[in-house]
């Protein structure tokens, strides 16, 4: 019994270590291919849930309706591959920084399932991805600001280091002409 529609529910669950948790559902055509991405730091712990939303609810999920699951690294290491699979695990943790990669394809059936409402989940993705280009976008706007200011700081704290040691050196400058003076000034006065 094969059904026209098939609902692919995604819980992948990203936990590194400021203990971030995201959550997404989307819906995936038969022969679909949908790849995720997220930018994860090096020595981050992140794991992951996935399974197909069961559209008979109470029997095993239908062959059709099963997935190939392959999450990699941004150098091509693979993490976590899942064949036929219906739900899955994993965890790990990242060895290097970048762009980690889970995609998700839904073989070729015919006639072909249809796994949902794509256009109106690609539309919220597009938004979603926007905000977080956005929020991606001015937090290395921000890094960059206090890169400068760091900067601008240790210019200053040089400059007035070598100001301090200027005046000291003019003080004690002044101090020895002013010794030389009186001395001078003494010795014909006949004095000393």
């Amino acid at each position: 019994m094969a059904m026209s529609e098939v609902n692919l529910f995604l819980l992948l669950t990203l936990v590194s270590m400021f203990s971030f948790v995201n959550s997404l559902r989307f819906d995936l055509q038969s022969g679909g291919t949908k790849c995720i991405s997220e930018d994860i730091k090096s020595n981050a712990m992140t794991v992951g849930k996935y399974s197909v939303v069961n559209p008979n609810e109470g029997y095993p999920v239908p062959d059709d309706y099963k997935l190939t699951v392959r999450v990699s690294s941004p150098y091509g290491n693979n993490y976590h591959y899942g064949d036929h699979v219906d739900s899955g695990n994993f965890a790990f943790t990242a060895a290097e920084a970048g762009d980690y990669t889970a995609c998700f394809w839904a073989a070729e059936h015919k006639p072909p399932t249809t796994k949902g409402q794509v256009e109106v989940m690609e539309f919220e993705l597009k938004k979603l991805y926007d905000t977080v280009a956005s929020i991606h976008d001015e937090m290395f706007y921000l890094r960059e600001r206090e890169e400068e200011m760091q900067e601008l700081n240790r210019a200053t704290n040089s400059k007035m280091t070598i100001f301090s040691f200027l005046s000291l050196l003019v003080c004690l400058s002044v101090a020895g002409l002013q010794l030389w003076h009186l001395k001078t000034f003494f010795e014909r006065k006949k004095l000393l």
